[in-house]
């Protein structure tokens, strides 16, 4: 039943969330979980009909129905708006912390792909200096070889 409702709420609007919650039509509407995207650019879906709660979408996934307590007669208390933000901070922290551990992972690899070039080119700078060591002698003489008498 959920889902078919979501398919005939058909009307969208942009609307950033504000610490008294999301302001629309004139009334302000609220949810727990909306404290975490304080200051967030939202999308909501709500029915023309029945102004009472709409849907708020972040980055296209659902995050929750806000209520509107004067149309509803529902209220939302400090507590579970308090909850809700420090729950969305820890999901944030974890999302956070798997990010850096990817790049870390990523800069190590680098370091160790930059490392073993380094050590190819120095292997091929000694061969190089060995090359030049090992010329063929000099004549002391300033004539060609080809110019030189031949005894």
């Amino acid at each position: 039943m959920e889902q078919l409702d979501l398919l005939l709420v058909q009307v969208a609007r942009k609307r950033r969330v504000q610490q008294s919650g999301i302001a629309f039509e004139g009334y302000t509407y609220l949810d727990p979980t909306l404290s975490a995207y304080v200051g967030e650019e939202v999308m909501i879906r709500y029915d023309p009909i029945d102004l009472a709660e709409i849907r708020v979408f972040f980055q296209n996934r659902f995050v929750c129905r806000a209520i509107c307590p004067e149309l509803s007669g529902q209220t939302v208390s400090l507590k579970e708006i308090v909850a809700a933000r420090q729950a969305r901070r820890r999901d944030l922290r974890g999302e956070l912390a798997e990010r850096k551990a990817l790049v870390k992972h990523y800069v190590k690899r680098e370091a160790e792909t930059s490392r073993r070039a380094t050590a190819e080119q120095a292997v091929g700078e000694k061969a190089a200096a060995v090359k030049l060591e090992v010329r063929q002698p000099r004549c002391r003489s300033k004539r060609p070889l080809c110019q030189r008498k031949r005894v």
